[in-house]
């Protein structure tokens, strides 16, 4: 197709294209935009452009629709809030009071504790895992409790 034509085409359809594109998506404008791109790539023009032009829009539109819909779900899905334990009570805790004592740790200490009291790991595998050598898994584990003996205002045992 001639500069000329894709002019034409554009100056007769692209506000109706826009418009027939809204209807399924919320970018209608970048998905006629790239429909115009395609039309200009060298090859076979089509034999009735305008028809061409208005099913590309419309099954890239459609397309797009999806994809903003499925995006949305995963958004919504991330930012509910997380539930840590799928129990009431673990271990004797109420779990609402785990979870927050839980997170008013540090990432680090936090991460030690999970995976020694509920992963049942030792301080060599938890260092395997953190990255970090067996001490500072046993630094990060003392220092855990510690905080947490004092959120409850549990004593330490001697």
């Amino acid at each position: 197709m001639t500069p000329r034509q894709i002019a034409d085409l554009t100056a007769a359809h692209a506000a109706a294209l826009v418009l027939y594109a809204r209807q399924w998506c919320d970018t209608p404008e970048d998905v006629v935009q790239d429909a115009f791109c395609k039309l200009v790539v060298p090859g076979t023009p089509p034999a009735d452009p305008t028809a061409w032009l208005f099913r590309v829009v419309r099954n890239a539109a459609v397309d797009a629709g999806r994809s903003a819909r499925r995006r949305v779900r995963r958004e919504q899905a991330a930012a509910r809030p997380v539930r840590w334990f799928v129990e009431a009570e673990v271990d004797g805790l109420d779990a609402e009071t785990a979870v927050s004592a839980l997170e008013s740790l540090p990432p680090d200490l936090r991460e030690v504790i999970i995976a020694r009291l509920w992963g049942g790991l030792t301080l060599e595998q938890i260092a395997t895992a953190a990255g970090c050598s067996v001490s500072t898994a046993h630094r990060r584990f003392e220092a855990g409790i510690a905080a947490l003996r004092e959120r409850f205002g549990v004593p330490c045992q001697k």
